[in-house]
């Protein structure tokens, strides 16, 4: 919400008024690449993430297991363990240099942001365990186990609260 209420002002200021601001492009980099590296472990989670399954979907559910179990084990960990070990190196260099953005002629701080690289390569990891986790169980039982419906549930809340007439709204 609050990207987007930048970007629209941003654009007001920049375009209308003929005005443009020096913080909210910087602003907006930011605060889109936190929701990307935040959006991932998320995705992954509530099974989101885009999938070529011409012939996975052909499957078993045990060998569906099978196929994800040895692909999160050969490519998922090492990749998101490169992903926290060279973000953790990045984002400790950045913070040691207090580094600023360049590109930017605020020259704003932009060690907070990089620590979200090690953050999320963790949180993946974490949600790669539980996704381990279920493919071992649906080896063994042949069924996969339900994802939690909680964070679901909210956004379904928020999309279809009731004003004060009782109407519910979208």
């Amino acid at each position: 919400m609050i990207l987007t209420l930048s970007v629209s002002y941003e654009v007001f200021v920049r375009y209308v008024l003929n005005s443009p601001t020096v913080w909210a492009f910087d602003m907006m980099v930011q605060m889109y690449g936190a929701l990307f590296l935040m959006a991932g472990p998320y995705a992954l989670a509530q099974d989101t993430h885009v999938r070529g399954d011409v012939l996975y979907r052909l499957f078993s559910v045990r060998w569906q297991a099978r196929v994800d179990f040895t692909l999160y084990i050969l490519f998922f960990f090492p990749g998101m363990m490169a992903l926290f070990w060279y973000g953790w190196e990045i984002a400790a260099d950045s913070w040691r240099y207090k580094e600023v953005s360049w590109n930017s002629p605020a020259r704003i701080q932009i060690y907070f942001f990089k620590t979200l690289i090690p953050i999320a390569g963790f949180l993946l990891m974490l949600q790669g365990l539980a996704e381990l986790i279920r493919c071992w169980k649906a080896i063994k039982t042949g069924i996969w186990m339900e994802r939690l419906d909680d964070v679901k549930e909210t956004e379904d809340l928020l999309m279809h609260m009731q004003d004060d007439t009782g109407k519910t709204s979208k």
